[in-house]
């Protein structure tokens, strides 16, 4: 049955690449799917103009001195769309009532709580921010299972996966499933040689030949940890262990990911490699409505190459691996220690290769505990943070803030 009443949707993160996309493709489908919030961290005149276009009913932003500026380039205009701000604000937008659908698009650690808040309130939650699963993934499949929300990955990884995948499919192995393929690019310097990737520059390390995306996730997808955070979170949403998912180079990012089959058969997802993709699937599932993203052309693809990835290169898979197979907190503290490095390596005090050995050394020197509650999740997070801040000091001579960031992306 279709509903006759546009679906009221949350966006976590409007001002982030992903936000952009989600609004282009909401865009295309007004009949379908209302604007209800937007949320951004500081960027004010990018959120206004989003408000101008889709008015919500409520604009979220983190301090008050930019709500206090959105607010009056709102008043302007003669909008009415109500400004908040503060994360208690954005989780109360995430489970309002009226919401629908929430699109959890905000970067790193900061996206944790209002996507559990939205999950909490059982939404139809599609899934953007994967360092909510990777930090807290059995507190927040735990809140899934408890208040029946539905989860839909936006990651075109996962979103593969997903499609291949039966659904629901919560036990691969009755599912008949061999194995997950997960695929990744290899990033800008798949075939750097290794000796020069200790000059590697922010600049170079955020040019990823096949994404447009923002600096941070440019950063993880160069170091491959991007892929090794989604190694974790495809464990918690796909119910496998990490034998059960193999990590592939595939240079073109055409094929999304796989799932090889007990038969033989090997099903993969394929499409250009372009986010509204993934996002019109989960925002319509199980409907399938247009994305505004062009037709693969296979005969101009012309070839698709998939190789296994060097670890030697890319440490940083290695210790996402360890990390979900150590459990507990342990993933925690792999994210934490990840965003205080790439902060380090964006802002120059830490090269390129730096990153992995800080992170693993932080590792090295931090206790695993089990995760009860949030409230061990974030001193673990905090403790994570601050051990990662020594240990840039120590190695490098370098001092950052230990304090969980306020992501960039929203």
């Amino acid at each position: 049955m279709h509903s006759t009443t546009p679906q009221p949707v949350c966006v976590l993160g409007s001002t982030g690449s992903i936000g952009v996309s989600t609004l282009d493709v909401l865009a295309r489908h007004p009949q379908k799917y209302s604007v209800f919030a937007l949320t951004a961290r500081d960027r004010v005149e990018e959120l206004a103009q989003q408000c101008r276009r889709f008015s919500p009913r409520y604009a979220v932003v983190l301090d008050e001195d930019k709500a206090t500026q959105l607010r009056q380039a709102l008043q302007a205009d003669n909008l009415t769309t109500e400004v908040l701000w503060g994360i208690d604000a954005l989780c109360r937008v995430a489970a309002d009532d009226e919401v629908a659908v929430v699109m959890a698009a905000i970067v790193g650690a900061a996206g944790l709580k209002p996507t559990l808040a939205a999950v909490r309130a059982g939404k139809k939650v599609l899934l953007a921010n994967k360092e909510s699963l990777v930090m807290a993934g059995p507190l927040f499949m735990a809140a899934l299972a408890e208040s029946g929300a539905q989860l839909l990955p936006i990651d075109s990884e996962h979103n593969a996966i997903f499609q291949c995948l039966p659904y629901p499919c919560e036990n691969l192995d009755r599912a008949g499933v061999e194995r997950i393929l997960l695929t990744g690019s290899g990033g800008p310097f798949r075939t750097t040689d290794v000796a020069a990737l200790d000059s590697v520059t922010p600049e170079q390390a955020c040019k990823h030949p096949n994404w447009s995306m923002g600096r941070k996730i440019s950063v993880d997808s160069a170091t491959m940890m991007n892929k090794g955070l989604e190694f974790i979170e495809a464990c918690y949403l796909f119910h496998a262990t990490p034998v059960d998912i193999q990590v592939v180079v595939h240079p073109q990012s055409i094929v999304h990911s796989m799932v090889q089959y007990r038969d033989g058969s090997l099903l993969a997802q394929m499409g250009n490699p372009d986010m509204r993709t993934p996002i019109a699937h989960a925002l319509a599932f199980p409907e399938r409505i247009d994305s505004g993203v062009a037709a693969l052309d296979l005969i101009a693809q012309g070839r698709l190459d998939f190789e296994a990835p060097d670890e030697s290169r890319f440490p940083c898979l290695r210790l996402a691996r360890e990390a979900m197979e150590a459990g507990g907190s342990a993933p925690t503290t792999l994210n934490a220690a990840n965003e205080v490095a790439v902060d380090a390596f964006l802002s120059g005090t830490l090269p390129f290769t730096g990153i992995a050995r800080l992170i693993e050394k932080v590792m090295k020197t931090t206790e695993v505990v089990e995760l009860t509650g949030l409230d061990v999740v974030e001193l673990a997070d905090q403790n994570a943070r601050e051990r990662a801040a020594e240990v840039l000091e120590e190695l490098y001579g370098a001092r950052t803030g230990a304090e969980r960031p306020q992501t960039r992306s929203m």
